[in-house]
């Protein structure tokens, strides 16, 4: 298979079905073949976590059966691959992401606590995926704040000036391309700036100009922004550096939004394990649209 495939996790389940659609589309977007993945749970919590067997489901299996039925109703014409892996879940899609271009879930499964908005699954896939994870939510979910907006297409994308990584920003400007949308890059810059004084234990104003930061973080935005600008001429990029939290931003222009991509924390030398980041974690319990998770790009020899 040259191109490699999207992959739908699929349970069944009414998220699981809004992200298979969320999936075709995307396979149909990138000319890419759509693989639907029906991770069975072992039976025993001591059995293997990673994939035992990525066979084609029995013929019996309903789960499998529902997203057959499902994708012949829509006659999309994509090439469809159907694998009934055994093992945990998050373990199993994590294990399929590697060989992924972009691996699409739920916010949450059949064995998810009515009250999460988002799995344990979702969150850990997100976490550990070699590839881009698209988490599709619920609808409904209520936002305050949201600012107005030009109505069409639209793709948004955080931007850390502090703590650069070109990876997010490069996924997000060619999915706004293969969508025709416009491309808004939120940079947030903290306001108001404080220091602490060890001595008084007190938050002290820096006298720095609220001006001047964001001045400053709009410079250093441009300048990250320069590159895919000459690259995908035909899209059209917006800055918005405003003051604040970085992940409020994001989830109020996330409504209506097509998709808002955000990145996952790079691995350090006294933290090697994986981590989501805070304001991604906030962004996937909160926002109200489809998220993408990439991951970081590869570090620098």
């Amino acid at each position: 298979m040259d191109t490699l495939p999207v992959v739908a996790a699929f349970d069944g389940s009414d998220d699981s079905l809004r992200a298979l659609d969320w999936a075709v589309d995307a396979a149909r977007r990138r000319a890419a073949p759509l693989r639907v993945v029906h991770v069975r749970q072992y039976a025993t919590p001591t059995a293997p976590a990673g994939a035992k067997e990525a066979r084609p489901p029995e013929p019996d299996d309903p789960v499998p059966a529902r997203a057959r039925t499902h994708l012949a109703e829509q006659g999309d014409g994509t090439a469809v691959e159907y694998l009934a892996p055994e093992g945990t879940p998050s373990a199993v899609l994590s294990e399929l992401s590697g060989g992924a271009e972009l691996l699409v879930l739920g916010s949450r499964g059949r064995g998810g606590f009515a009250r999460l908005v988002l799995g344990s699954t979702g969150l850990a896939v997100a976490r550990d995926a070699g590839c881009p994870v698209v988490v599709v939510p619920r609808p409904g979910r209520t936002v305050a704040d949201v600012p107005l907006r030009e109505p069409g297409p639209r793709v948004v994308v955080g931007l850390d000036v502090d703590g650069p990584d070109d990876a997010p920003l490069a996924f997000a400007v060619a999915e706004a391309a293969r969508r025709g949308a416009r491309l808004q890059v939120i940079a947030a810059c903290p306001w108001p700036m404080q220091l602490w004084a060890g001595a008084t234990g007190e938050l002290l104003p820096t006298g720095v100009d609220q001006d001047v930061v964001e001045a400053e973080t709009r410079a250093l935005a441009d300048g990250l922004l320069s590159a895919h600008r000459r690259r995908h001429p035909g899209v059209r990029i917006e800055l918005s550096v405003a003051p604040g939290d970085a992940a409020g931003l994001l989830v109020a222009n996330s409504v209506d939004a097509d998709l808002l991509v955000v990145g996952r924390h790079r691995r350090r030398l006294l933290a090697p394990a994986r981590m989501i980041g805070s304001v991604t974690h906030a962004v996937l319990l909160h926002a109200a649209g489809p998220v993408a998770v990439v991951p970081p790009s590869p570090p620098e020899e």
